[in-house]
């Protein structure tokens, strides 16, 4: 790495300290102490299942919170790049700027508001239905959390190597109690028990597709529900109400294209990674998707999901109206959050 991209690559880094000094503490203490291992392993260049000795993974843990709280005051940096300054949000300048380098660069606005920044090796871009796509490989700066892929506007960013470690993450938490789940039969298809290295760089090759068809579904619903959808989600920062609302939206996106896509090129193990993938407010809101899975698992009957799809696009497109309808009944945001979620579960599908 020359001089002037390990420099970049520190000032993104920076300030992905910043957001991970503002944010980390969302998460449980269990989540966060496995993701925090795998951050070590990637800052330390460490494989998957190398064992890390507890002395120094505490020592680096300490020092690490040290540096967040130092940073939690600490405002974000622009980026200079061939002598030019970039706001860190500027995702088209930067990414014009970084092409002849052969890297790649996002920021965005994840759950809860989170600010997400990551700098990679590029390795390809093309355009689909109009849509820019950008697939990263190895990292060079990433934040804890590292979302495997978002979407700007008509820009996709998909990331490789974050794909891989959130793959591993899901493997080795199935791994605790091994339970009879989507995720076994998925993992059943890969030679987990024999090479996991390989296993992963097939599921990854296999699944990566699936990430990219859900931000098209994002994008394709961001259309139809419109700039009032986004203002009304920024007014719910960290609470159950926008839980609900990115919930909802991640049902939609994925009966406008993820579903659609899964079934016109029909993959077991595929179907069966999406439910393995679907936990929490997700999974509890749809309970007729985990029975017609259930069902087709049993009959091997597609025509039931094909059912679902067409029903399901239709319900959360409803739905996501009716929330946005229902905000101009409460001054309070609070109240709104609350009545929101009694919305939902009134009308699961």
């Amino acid at each position: 790495m020359n001089g002037t991209i390990k420099s970049l690559a520190q000032n993104v880094q920076n300030n992905c300290h910043i957001a991970d000094a503002l944010y980390a503490g969302n998460y449980t203490l269990c989540i966060y102490l496995i993701k925090m291992r795998e951050f070590f392993r990637w800052e330390n260049g460490q494989a998957f299942n190398s064992r890390i000795d507890k002395d120094t993974l505490g020592n680096w843990l300490t020092q690490r919170e040290e540096l967040w709280d130092s940073l939690e005051d600490t405002q974000f940096q622009p980026l200079i790049i061939d002598q030019r300054e970039y706001q860190p949000m500027d995702n088209q300048g930067i990414n014009k700027a970084l092409l002849p380098h052969g890297l790649v660069y996002s920021s965005g606005y994840g759950n809860k508001a989170q600010p997400h920044f990551f700098l990679a090796e590029l390795e390809k871009i093309h355009t689909e239905g109009g849509y820019t796509i950008y697939i990263s490989h190895k990292e060079l700066a990433r934040d804890l959390t590292a979302p495997p892929a978002m979407a700007q506007g008509s820009e996709i960013y998909i990331r490789r190597e974050s794909f891989r470690r959130m793959l591993w993450e899901k493997f080795e938490e199935w791994l605790w109690n091994k339970p009879d789940n989507a995720m076994k039969r998925a993992i059943q298809y890969y030679p987990f028990g024999n090479d996991i290295n390989l296993a992963l760089d097939l599921m990854t090759e296999k699944e990566l597709n699936m990430a990219l068809n859900h931000e098209i579904g994002e994008i394709k619903g961001s259309l139809l529900l419109g700039e009032r959808w986004l203002e009304i989600l920024a007014e719910l920062p960290r609470s159950r109400g926008e839980i609900v609302l990115r919930s909802v939206k991640d049902h939609l996106a994925d009966c406008l294209y993820t579903l659609p896509q899964l079934l016109e090129t029909f993959y077991p193990e595929s179907w069966h990674f999406y439910m393995a993938n679907l936990s929490g407010m997700r999974k509890e809101i749809a309970p007729q998707l985990q029975y017609v899975y259930q069902n087709w698992i049993k009959n091997e009957d597609l025509q039931p999901l094909h059912d679902y799809v067409r029903i399901a696009q239709q319900h959360w497109l409803g739905l996501a109206g009716d929330i946005m309808k229902l905000r101009d009944e409460f001054a309070n945001i609070k109240e709104y959050s609350e009545a929101v979620h009694q919305l939902v579960e009134k009308n699961y599908c």
